[in-house]
């Protein structure tokens, strides 16, 4: 029989959980090739999954009596709470009972984890938190999107070569583009890490490079990979789904008033479409690349759609077997 893949998830991580972690979890091993084992209080957990019918061999409950709040921090969250539902579902990971994590929970205490209990891949120098922004023709995948807000050059270069590897393997865009987030297109153009991660980025071998794109073209579809470091990428990320929010509230007032409401019927299903297309619950979440074993960060807001993507993101990834293939270009 086929081995089916196992995913940890943090049941109790993120604004509604378990009652979202685990609805996700149902709906996980109902749609996709995959086993589920949700970390928490096993009273709590159980008393949800109750309320849903499923393949019971396929979730699994393991027990954890702690729980790490946003407030924490990370680091001694982590070394303090040693019965946590995230370190409980990191060391599922670490000791080969699971091939990866979900967590909505922290993202301080999520990446300290990850970094500490799973460990680097051999060759890595940081790994990094990449998220995908709906573009004109698809997705861009930025890479780093908040990890490290202090940067080599170096850093930015492996951040490209397992952005490569992760768009071409897990999103099937052949020889993806990949490109350097800067202030101008012109190679001079940039401050000293720019300028430097540009010539590492031209020389390198097995990616795509592109040279430099503005903010501003990243909506386009103008790169497949977008390379930057977490401060300014988290920047990015954060300014896009303001910006999306404002637009569409700001489009559904106007639509609203007077007359407009008749021709509001027949925009109802492109509006929809758009919607649907600017959603991050169709990704589920950002995954932490450059470690060991795949850790995705779920929006502290996630819903079960957002989970059951996430962890369809994890199914992927062993699936296209990322790890080695990092490996193989680091």
């Amino acid at each position: 029989m086929e081995k089916r893949i196992v995913v940890a998830m943090d049941a109790m991580g993120g604004d509604y959980a378990p009652v979202e972690t685990v609805k996700g979890a149902v709906e996980a091993v109902k749609e996709l090739n995959v086993d589920i084992k949700l970390v928490g209080q096993e009273d709590v957990i159980k008393a949800e999954l109750a309320k849903y019918e499923y393949d019971k061999d396929r979730i699994q409950v393991v027990h954890a009596s702690e729980v790490i709040g946003t407030d924490e921090s990370p680091t001694m969250a982590i070394r303090r709470k040693k019965d946590s539902s995230l370190v409980v579902a990191l060391n599922l990971v670490k000791n080969g009972e699971a091939d990866g994590i979900v967590s909505a929970g922290s993202t301080g205490a999520l990446l300290t984890g990850a970094l500490l209990i799973i460990g680097r891949l051999p060759g890595v120098e940081r790994p990094a938190l990449g998220t995908c922004l709906p573009n004109k023709k698809g997705f861009s995948f930025l890479i780093d999107s908040g990890a490290n807000v202090d940067c080599k050059a170096k850093y930015l270069e492996q951040f490209a070569k397992m952005g490569s590897v992760y768009v071409e393997n897990v999103f099937g865009i052949k020889d993806p583009k990949v490109a350097l987030v800067n202030i101008g297109a012109e190679k001079e153009k940039g401050n000293a890490l720019t300028k430097e991660t540009y010539e590492l980025l031209e020389q390198a071998e097995g990616i795509n490079f592109t040279g430099n794109i503005e903010p501003r073209n990243i909506p386009y579809g103008d790169a497949d990979v977008v390379v930057c470091d977490g401060f300014v990428g988290n920047t990015i990320l954060k300014l896009s789904e303001g910006l999306a929010k404002t637009i569409f509230d700001i489009l559904k007032g106007e639509i609203m008033k007077g007359f407009y409401k008749v021709g509001a019927m027949i925009l109802k299903t492109p509006f929809k479409n758009m919607k649907k297309f600017m959603d991050s619950d169709e990704i589920g979440g950002a995954p932490f690349i450059g470690l060991k074993s795949l850790v995705v960060k779920a929006h502290g807001s996630s819903n079960a759609k957002a989970f059951k993507n996430a962890v369809r993101q994890c199914v992927l990834f062993t699936e296209a077997d990322i790890i080695g293939k990092i490996k193989d270009k680091i």
